[in-house]
């Protein structure tokens, strides 16, 4: 049987959301995940004006039907 070296130095942090609270709103920096997690917000009863697709360009989150800014 062969060993396995592991480098316990180095290790993968992979995080699937990234979202900020910046002036009352949520703001989805990063989404990994299959569905998106602004539909799963919208379910908890957040407004989609509460929510800001961080991610997007800004000018092209006009065109996502979420908050600008």
């Amino acid at each position: 049987m062969d060993s396995v070296e592991v480098n316990v130095d180095r290790y993968l942090h992979a995080t699937p959301i990234h979202s900020s609270l910046v002036g009352g709103k949520i703001w989805v920096q990063y989404d990994d995940t299959e569905e998106g997690i602004a539909g799963d917000l919208m379910e908890a009863g957040v407004s989609r004006d509460d929510i800001v697709l961080g991610f997007r360009h800004p000018k092209l989150r006009q065109h996502t039907g979420f908050a600008v800014a």
